[in-house]
């Protein structure tokens, strides 16, 4: 994780939060106060987020100490106990609401991440992410997606050219489109193309592109151009994604069609925040 960067994210969302201070818990406790608060899970997930949360605390007071009980990644059952943030009260309320923000959020998508790996479990597959990410979260939501034994699609526009069906109207054909990319850019840049069809999936081969994405196709209409793709590859290994209403009721059987890769969006743009809670232990 890049700590500049998220030293900014966290930066960004305490002045979002705090303004000109937390006018209640500064109200309430004019004088130093000793204060442990507890990170609990109150449903079962996998946890990821802890590096963030240690970040927004030491923003607010590099005293601030966090322990805990485990490490992203970790499934958790309800009741668990996370770990805790030990700091003057005033710090850990005004910390409470955009710590759990962050962890809610990332330990949602390593859960659900989690989930369709479970599923598609014996199938050589890789569960990836997309660009579809909450604006200026990217990296810590990719993170997630990790923590939940996922793997990465790209990054940015500038990581490999995947040509899509606006690239490819805009161009006038798959062929086109790729060979003017082919002619500015490195050597060692891959392109992949989206297909709808058999006869755009030939033409993708024909263009002798390194990956195909199947986009919105049936599993049976994936299963045949697995097929067809593999057949015309010859020994070079065409890698091979699918994509498009794909989701928990049908995953394994994408899964078992024999491609590559399976790349979810929903992984980070719809994803169900995961029940964290901070408590403030009994002081007795």
């Amino acid at each position: 994780m890049n700590h500049l960067a998220l030293a900014d994210i966290v930066a960004r969302a305490l002045n979002e939060d705090l303004q000109q201070g937390d006018i209640t818990s500064e109200s309430i406790f004019q004088e130093p106060l000793p204060a442990r608060g507890l990170f609990l899970a109150k449903s079962a997930g996998v946890i990821a987020g802890i590096p963030v949360v240690e970040e927004v605390f030491r923003q607010l007071d590099p005293k601030a100490c966090c322990k805990w009980l485990i490490t992203d990644g970790t499934p958790v059952s309800p009741g668990t106990t996370v770990g805790e943030v030990n700091a003057d009260i005033r710090t850990v309320l005004s910390g409470e609401r955009v710590a759990l923000n962050f962890l809610q959020r990332l330990s949602g998508i390593a859960t659900q991440t989690a989930r369709l790996v479970r599923l598609t479990a014996g199938y050589s597959v890789r569960i990836v992410d997309t660009r579809k990410t909450t604006p200026g979260l990217r990296m810590l939501e990719k993170y997630a997606v990790r923590q939940g034994g996922g793997f990465n699609h790209r990054y940015s526009l500038a990581d490999a050219v995947l040509i899509k069906d606006n690239h490819i109207a805009a161009a006038g054909s798959i062929n086109a489109a790729v060979e003017r990319a082919r002619k500015n850019i490195p050597h060692t840049t891959s392109i992949e193309v989206e297909v709808e069809n058999e006869t755009q999936v030939r033409e993708a081969l024909a263009a002798k592109v390194e990956c195909i994405l199947l986009d919105n196709m049936t599993p049976a209409e994936m299963t045949a151009m697995v097929r067809l793709i593999r057949s015309q590859s010859g020994t070079r290994h065409i890698f091979i994604e699918a994509s498009g209403n794909i989701g928990e009721s049908n995953i394994a059987e994408v899964a078992a069609t024999g491609v590559d890769i399976i790349s979810s969006g929903a992984l980070t743009h719809s994803v169900k925040a995961l029940d964290v809670s901070l408590e403030i232990a009994s002081q007795s």
